[in-house]
């Protein structure tokens, strides 16, 4: 049975949080600060944790950056803030996704379930019950070391470099940047980078596009003047090299 820690100050969203996680087979446990939430992971540790934004004692993108500090728990941002640029700040300071208040009990179910799926964290009947319920994920390709331009990416040693410097990229961004590295000048739709790079298909689009927007940060470039990652209006999204 996994183990989630709810952070949560309103105690009627909390206990709808653990009423839900408990029917889906999750042991829960509940805090209502920041500083709770550092206590319990460092004494009892879970196995991903469910973090609110809106903390009495600590700004919760505050308590991320600290529960990173001391762990490598999966964290599940729920947050009112549907900000891209607070959004993206959020990923980089650590969370595997977010939520964006209000949502249903089935999403965060499902965005719980991919997140441990893909840290490894999800015991096997988990796994397997999920895996039934989305169908069977397509077999994955493996990736090649890959130079474009400049940028040179290793899947094998996970590390890319854009004119010889590091790129520090979150576990995603590299993901999704080796994935577009592997298929250079072709068109890549959304829909294929969920179910291939995420392995959920049914996350929605704007995921996709947060994760762009921070790598396009990192690779210097805009959506309104890109050198790498191209934007196919109502197709996708190719990685090529700057002319």
């Amino acid at each position: 049975m996994p183990s989630v820690l709810v952070v949560e100050d309103d105690p009627s969203i909390r206990q709808s949080l653990i009423e839900v996680l408990t029917e889906h087979g999750y042991a829960v446990r509940s805090v209502g600060d920041g500083f709770g939430a550092l206590r319990e992971v460092t004494q009892m540790p879970v196995d991903a944790v469910v973090l609110d934004l809106g903390l009495p004692d600590l700004d919760g993108g505050d308590a991320l950056r600290m529960i990173r500090g001391i762990s490598s728990v999966p964290v599940l941002v729920a947050t009112a803030r549907d900000d891209e640029t607070e959004i993206i700040k959020l990923l980089n300071a650590g969370a595997d996704d977010y939520l964006v208040k209000p949502f249903s009990g089935g999403q965060l179910i499902a965005r719980l379930s991919a997140v441990l799926r893909r840290t490894s964290h999800l015991p096997p009947a988990h796994a397997a019950h999920a895996a039934q319920a989305s169908g069977p994920a397509p077999a994955a390709e493996p990736l090649r070391a890959t130079t474009v331009g400049e940028l040179a990416v290793d899947p094998g040693a996970r590390t890319a470099y854009l004119a010889g410097r590091e790129l520090r990229l979150t576990r995603r961004e590299f993901d999704l940047l080796a994935f577009l590295a592997h298929h250079t000048g072709q068109v890549v739709s959304k829909r294929r980078l969920l179910t291939e790079v995420w392995r959920e298909p049914y996350v929605d689009d704007q995921t996709v596009d947060v994760h762009l927007s921070s790598l396009r940060r990192k690779l210097g470039e805009r959506a309104a003047a890109p050198r790498y990652l191209l934007t196919v209006r109502g197709v996708g999204i190719k990685l090529v090299a700057p002319r």
